[in-house]
């Protein structure tokens, strides 16, 4: 018999591809999906199973089609419909915990693989320049969807501890995008002029959506001989962009706010619709967030098919053309660059840039 795999968070469109791409696989028999609210998308012919994972009855769910692989993906930064942040936030964590408990009470639950961020490292402006899986964090999160993925790691490593015999994999994603990107920063890179905040221009990672369902399809497998589906890792796209390089990519212009306004900056960013732009959201605005990721090539065995570039080119194609061509922007920054070159020669303030 070949593997029964419980995804959760199938109302969402990469839970949605997820489960499309996983039921192709020749070892799986069976998938189900899982979400409180049932998916405008198909699911190809998983079987869907309306429940909240808040609710104690996910445990009866697992019993019944006797699962033996869950793939947590109801862990996001952006609600589905209504609640706003405090359901997002009910969902991430204590979403977590119940599917925890009642996958530390299945006696056939072998595989657990959980959608986490790099967010959990925090942006702080005396970051390393990269962040290994084993980097503690300066400062932890301390609000937002960055929190609760802190939170989250937190009980899956309770439960690793407390159900050893099953592997656990625990995928840290930077800055997803895409065409179908949902995440608070690609709504805020959709925005047709982006607030910045002043004298800081920070180092960006992205992860393409294609290649976070390849991974996830590979951390759900039993692994391949050399490499291990078990752990924590950074998974991320080649090479970095900073947050001016993605305005003239998008041909979209910046207003740079002084620092002290940076609670404007949020409130602005909210009342826009970006909903979870959290102050570690804007702290990442400041100081970015770079990665480190020889452990997903090494251990996992999966090598990204696009680099962070190659990301933000696909993304930047599906939003359409900005209020400015990229060529005329960035004729505009360096014209706007050059004139501050004698200002500085003279002694003059200079613009800084955050760390990391």
């Amino acid at each position: 018999m070949g593997k029964v795999v419980l995804v959760t968070g199938v109302a969402r469109r990469l839970g949605g591809r997820f489960v499309r791409a996983v039921q192709r696989d020749p070892g799986v028999e069976r998938v189900i999906g899982v979400d409180a609210v049932p998916p405008a998308h198909q699911l190809g012919d998983a079987e869907f199973v309306r429940a909240d994972i808040r609710q104690p009855a996910i445990g009866r769910v697992l019993a019944e089609y006797g699962v033996d692989t869950v793939v947590h993906l109801d862990v996001t930064g952006t609600p589905l419909g209504a609640g706003g942040r405090t359901a997002v936030k009910e969902t991430n964590v204590i979403g977590t915990m119940q599917l925890l408990g009642a996958c530390q009470k299945s006696p056939t639950v072998s595989r657990l693989v959980v959608k986490s961020s790099t967010s959990v490292y925090g942006s702080a402006p005396r970051d390393p320049a990269v962040f290994m899986e084993t980097t503690p964090p300066k400062s932890l999160p301390s609000g937002g969807f960055a929190k609760d993925a802190v939170e989250v790691e937190g009980y899956v490593r309770g439960f690793a501890r407390r159900r050893p015999d099953v592997a656990v994999c625990v995928l840290r994603f930077a800055n997803i995008l895409g065409p179908t990107a949902d995440s608070p920063l690609a709504e805020y890179l959709s925005l047709p002029v982006l607030p910045t905040v002043f004298g800081y221009d920070p180092r960006l990672q992205f992860v393409h959506e294609d290649d976070v369902i390849e991974v996830l399809r590979i951390a759900s497998h039993e692994p391949r001989r050399g490499t291990l589906n078990s752990g924590t890792f950074n998974v991320a796209g080649d090479g970095v962009l900073t947050l001016s390089q993605c305005s003239r990519r998008l041909g979209r212009p910046t207003v740079p706010v002084l620092l002290p306004a940076i609670t404007w900056v949020g409130t602005a960013l909210r009342t826009a619709g970006v909903t979870d732009f959290s102050p570690e959201q804007i702290r990442l605005l400041m100081h970015g967030r770079v990665v480190r990721t020889a452990q997903m090539r090494e251990t996992l065995g999966f090598e990204p098919k696009y680099t962070t570039v190659e990301t933000f080119a696909d993304f930047a194609r599906s939003r359409g053309p900005g209020l400015l061509p990229p060529q005329v922007l960035a004729g505009a920054v360096d014209r706007i660059a050059a004139s501050r070159l004698p200002l500085a020669g003279r002694g003059g303030a200079k613009t800084t840039h955050g760390a990391g």
